[in-house]
């Protein structure tokens, strides 16, 4: 009679689930490096808020400026003026214009982003001023050729800084949180919301 083969036992050499849990979770946990720290939120905000501020300001000195510049340039009137007074608290030059059609009256001198002409009282300047709205007001020299403005560029250069800055920070968190894993072990984790075994009775076979 032929001999029946024995089929092989399938169920030897393979490990129970919870031996292969356990062995994964200590190669996690081998394979696990701490996560860097992580940039605070409220850094990233005051970071972005500072640049949001700095914009703002930086826009209120330049597109005044501009503006009036603009208009002066299209339909404005040259006079020839003389300094009536200067006072630096509060800032402020206050001429006479002394030829066109506006001649006589006393006018304050528009600021260009906080700067006056360095000038003194009784000295004579050339002025252009708003047909439209007299108030508005400059030195010919500086409707020709505004100067540097100064409080404009700094505030920019703030601006851009603090938003290269809040960037950066930001990329760095979505950085670290795309390579680096949880801040502890998974095993660890997984070994905490384990739920105990005590208090349950046992079965006996």
């Amino acid at each position: 009679m032929a001999k029946k083969k024995r089929k092989p036992r399938t169920g030897q050499h393979q490990l129970p689930p919870h031996v292969k849990e356990a062995r994964k979770a200590v190669a996690e946990a081998a394979a696990w490096k701490p996560r860097p720290k992580l940039p605070q939120r409220r850094v990233i905000l005051a970071m972005s808020g500072i640049s949001l501020l700095c914009i703002g300001i930086a826009l209120a000195l330049w597109l005044p400026s501009y503006y009036l510049v603009r208009d002066l340039r299209s339909r404005g009137v040259d006079s020839a003026a003389t300094v009536v007074d200067v006072d630096s608290k509060p800032k402020f030059v206050k001429v006479r214009l002394v030829s066109g059609p506006r001649a006589g009256d006393e006018v304050r001198m528009s600021d260009y982003a906080g700067m006056y002409p360095d000038t003194h009282a009784d000295a004579s300047l050339v002025v252009t001023y708003d047909r439209d709205n007299p108030s508005r007001i400059l030195a010919r020299a500086w409707v020709e050729d505004p100067p540097a403005n100064l409080p404009a560029y700094g505030t920019s250069a703030l601006a851009i800084i603090c938003f290269g800055l809040a960037t950066a920070v930001i990329w760095r968190r979505l950085w670290i949180l795309r390579t680096f894993g949880p801040d502890e072990p998974v095993a660890l984790s997984t070994a905490d919301n384990k739920p105990s075994d005590e208090g349950v009775p046992k079965m006996n076979p």
